[in-house]
């Protein structure tokens, strides 16, 4: 099941029932093909694009992406600290998917969070592209993660009111992308996960497989060098969850993206370039 691959440029089939109907535009709504096939036109790379590829052309594989040494993170509980991470050790290289495996309390979320800059460890070091995030503002690791992380959680968190396309277009107008590119970029993202011909669908609209497909085309609009995913497949089948992980396969290679998720779904494992197994806050077998 794993070893299935989602043609390149194709959409993929709704709750796999066949295939995807365009749903017609309502009045003084865009034509979904319409933009499509005006994205898809632009051939000559904007300057977002160049500046983008000459940066990627040139990254060095072998000097890591993120370290984080000697980690830990307490908290408060009932008068006593709970120890949640006790001394973590990892580096992410470029270009490639890791999953953090392990039960539920084990420490992952936390650690995915410490990662991202929304939380920062007791004790230890996170340097990620040069920018200590243990001594990093709020302010400053805010900034940072605007331009450089993009994240995947379990609940989807779109908007609920807005189309495909707009959940991707506020990504890029909260990454201070220029105007001129929302349009080419936000084609090219859902046409990469599938959805080229459900753009200008509401969340509820779409199936939860389609949703997470939006999550992620949102989270990589920005182009992002690193994508965190708290449990992606979670909420998902088994053959969803298959998709998103072929998805994920494909963003690695055309985006230059490293992709780092928590899971405990050992049949989506096989797919990962190396998995870190999570026990009681420490690492074992890595």
């Amino acid at each position: 099941m794993l070893g299935w691959l989602r043609p390149k440029n194709k959409s993929l089939p709704a709750d796999g029932s066949g295939e995807e109907q365009p749903r017609a535009a309502a009045d003084g709504e865009p034509d979904a093909r319409l933009i499509h096939t005006e994205a898809i036109a632009e051939s000559s790379p904007s300057s977002f694009e160049r500046s983008f590829a000459e940066a990627e052309d040139s990254a060095d594989l072998t000097i890591p992406l993120l370290t984080v040494t000697g980690v830990e993170r307490s908290f408060p509980v009932g008068g006593q600290q709970l120890h949640v991470l006790k001394g973590i050790n990892m580096s992410l290289y470029p270009r490639k998917l890791i999953m953090l495996k392990g039960r539920s309390g084990s420490g992952k979320t936390t650690l995915l969070n410490l990662i991202g800059g929304l939380d920062q460890p007791n004790k230890g070091e996170i340097v990620f592209k040069e920018h200590p995030f243990h001594l990093c503002s709020d302010d400053q690791r805010t900034q940072i993660r605007r331009k450089e992380i993009g994240f995947i959680f379990q609940s989807f968190a779109l908007m609920p009111l807005l189309s495909a396309w707009e959940n991707v277009e506020l990504a890029l107008r909260m990454a201070d992308v220029p105007r001129s590119e929302w349009k080419q970029r936000a084609a090219h993202c859902l046409e990469l996960v599938g959805l080229s011909r459900r753009m200008h669908h509401r969340p509820f609209e779409l199936s939860g497989g389609e949703q997470q497909r939006v999550a992620i085309a949102k989270a990589i609009a920005h182009r992002p060098s690193l994508l965190l995913a708290d449990e992606p497949t979670a909420e998902l089948d088994s053959q969803m969850g298959a998709q998103v992980m072929s998805v994920f396969r494909d963003i690695i290679e055309t985006e230059k993206v490293t992709i780092c998720m928590t899971t405990h779904d050992p049949t989506i494992m096989e797919v990962a370039d190396h998995v870190f197994e999570m026990v009681d806050g420490k690492f074992i077998n890595t």
